[in-house]
């Protein structure tokens, strides 16, 4: 049993809601601009949706195919094939990116096996924009780092469980990716996922936002001085607690809360 509330806000602290089951910290956040963006022309103030996970009460899992070795691709499929095993998908979003063949790009670690190796070559696209970041979760908590550090740190950590490569980094020490533009026209939905003490915050862009709008709301709003970008078109996200199970295109790789 634990605690799981949704917060729904407007430049003010969570108005906390009590809500059934499962441990999952939920918000629905509806948020102008923040401070720095006044000058960025929009009618509409950008809208997010934010879930919180506290590792040190529910676990994160990565999935990514079935056990005849074909991709899940959807949340649907996820759930229907975790409830012949008894269990339920309570949240889920994409988790990183991946090849035609749904392989992910770069690094994958599940249940504490490497199943894909860090991808530290140069290339084209936003994974390949440096520095990039792996996701992880260990006995220590969840994290966010730069990609290059991570076969250093890896020996280190105790109980790694998952990892998850993409990029770019979108925070790192609090600080912003230096490539991106305060003004850029290039705007999508985005989700990706920072970190705060023993918790996991993932963030998904219900509107249009360009990189840096999405770093500082990690920064300003959230207050979290890590986080990386998980993608941009297929940004997807399921939720029991919300009624919602987004389909936008075939997944890769599917971070996930289960239960019993």
């Amino acid at each position: 049993a634990g605690g799981a509330h949704p917060e729904r806000l407007r430049h003010a602290a969570p108005a906390t809601i009590p809500m059934p089951r499962r441990l999952l910290w939920l918000s629905m956040l509806v948020a102008g601009l923040v401070l720095g963006l006044a000058a960025s022309a929009r009618a509409e103030p950008a809208r997010y949706t934010v879930v919180r996970v506290d590792l040190r009460k529910d676990r994160l899992s990565l999935f990514l195919n079935d056990d005849s070795g074909i991709a899940f691709k959807r949340f649907d499929r996820l759930q229907s094939w975790l409830a012949e095993r008894g269990r339920r998908l309570d949240f889920a979003v994409n988790a990183g990116m991946y090849h035609a063949d749904f392989a992910p790009v770069g690094l994958l670690v599940r249940e504490g096996r490497e199943e894909s190796p860090l991808n530290l070559e140069a290339g084209t696209g936003n994974f390949f924009l440096r520095p990039n970041g792996v996701f992880l979760v260990s006995d220590e908590g969840p994290r966010v780092i730069e990609s290059s550090e991570y076969p250093a740190l890896a020996p280190r950590l105790r109980g790694l469980s998952i990892a998850t490569q993409s990029g770019p980094l979108l925070l790192r020490h609090g600080a912003v990716h230096r490539s991106f533009i305060v003004d850029s026209p290039s705007r999508k939905i985005r989700n990706g996922v920072g970190v705060s003490g023993h918790t996991a915050i993932f963030v998904l862009s219900e509107t249009p936002v360009n990189f840096h709008e999405f770093a500082l709301y990690f920064r300003d709003v959230l207050h979290c001085r890590d986080a990386l970008y998980l993608d941009g078109t297929v940004s997807a996200l399921h939720s029991t607690a919300l009624g919602r199970s987004d389909f936008v295109r075939e997944l890769g790789p599917i971070l996930a809360v289960v239960s019993p």
